[in-house]
């Protein structure tokens, strides 16, 4: 087995992008705060299915949001964490990756909107 050593700014950083790529979710964690505010209810997913892609994009958005606030529960210190990772282009992408995979779970879920 080979071992890769990257220099150690180079994991930190990698380490750094993909913590607060979960948090991140595209640069809309405001989302989670106002998802969180709103949601009274135990079931806030009824359901994957969804009439357009359009909309299931947007429901993948959701589900990356409502992991960030599941994840840290306190919308105080998710505002506050904004600062050192909204320009930081790693994060960027990893929060992009964690989107893109719940839309293909929901595109699953709704056979990709073939009639």
């Amino acid at each position: 087995m080979t071992i890769i050593h990257h220099p150690s700014s180079f994991r930190l950083k990698v380490a750094v992008g993909l913590m607060l790529a979960t948090a991140l979710a595209l640069g809309s964690i405001a989302g989670a705060d106002e998802h969180e505010a709103s949601s009274t209810e135990d079931t806030w997913l009824p359901s994957l299915i969804t009439e357009t892609p359009q909309e299931g994009f947007a429901l993948a958005i959701t589900l990356s949001q409502k992991g960030v606030a599941a994840t840290q529960k306190d919308a105080e210190i998710r505002r506050q964490k904004r600062a050192e990772y909204h320009d930081v282009p790693d994060s960027l992408i990893a929060a992009s990756h964690v989107i893109a995979t719940h839309f293909q779970t929901v595109a699953a879920a709704n056979n990709y909107w073939r009639e």
